[in-house]
């Protein structure tokens, strides 16, 4: 199976039909909404300004996981930074444990590395913190993304979450000033849509 598989990266608006469908039937085993005659949904639907860009990993023509990485400037501390961020990673429940998610979320780090990001920077369930640590990632201790907008926060501690900022600092840019994430609040703000990538 391994040989066959192959990473499809194309903007969320490029994505062929029949491959979205494949990817909403996973997001809705991942993350079930209300029951509903009309099947699966079309899936989390990200913000264009965000810059949506969809990775899968195909064996064939089978979604066995997929994600979308999202980017904007991001001003912290004073200095802007070219952010990216992981969103709607998800792998088919037949093929977790062979390291496909590790995989692809390894790739989309170089791929947010490579389009010119200075650092990339998303939250998790505290449980998947060494999955993503293996995958090349690391933690900000004590580091709180606020996503929603400046008049609507939607800070990654509200009461009932318990996530951790991930981060990677790819420019020099970013790596002088690594200092100033961890225990910091960081206004990311990606908006009503993508409320917390």
């Amino acid at each position: 199976m391994a040989a066959e598989l192959r990473i499809l990266t194309l903007p969320e608006a490029e994505v062929p039909a029949e491959l979205k469908l494949r990817v909403a039937e996973l997001q809705d085993l991942a993350w079930p909404g209300p029951p509903g005659p009309s099947g699966p949904s079309a899936g989390p639907v990200h913000d264009p300004a965000l810059r949506p860009l969809s990775m899968l990993l195909l064996d064939g023509t089978r979604v066995v996981a997929a994600l979308d990485v999202l980017s904007k400037d991001l001003v912290h501390a004073g200095r802007t930074y070219a952010a990216s961020g992981l969103s709607t990673v998800v792998t088919d429940p037949a093929c977790r444990g062979l390291g496909h998610g590790r995989r692809l979320v390894a790739a989309a780090r170089a791929t947010a590395r490579d389009g010119g990001a200075d650092l990339g920077l998303f939250t998790c369930d505290r449980g998947l913190q060494g999955f993503y640590e293996s995958a090349g990632w690391g933690s900000l201790p004590g580091a709180v993304l606020v996503g929603g907008t400046a008049e609507e926060p939607f800070p990654s501690d509200r009461e009932g979450f318990d996530k951790v900022t991930m981060a990677a600092f790819f420019t020099a840019h970013a790596e002088r000033h690594r200092a100033d994430f961890p225990h910091s609040r960081i206004a990311l703000h990606p908006g009503t849509i993508d409320k917390l990538w």
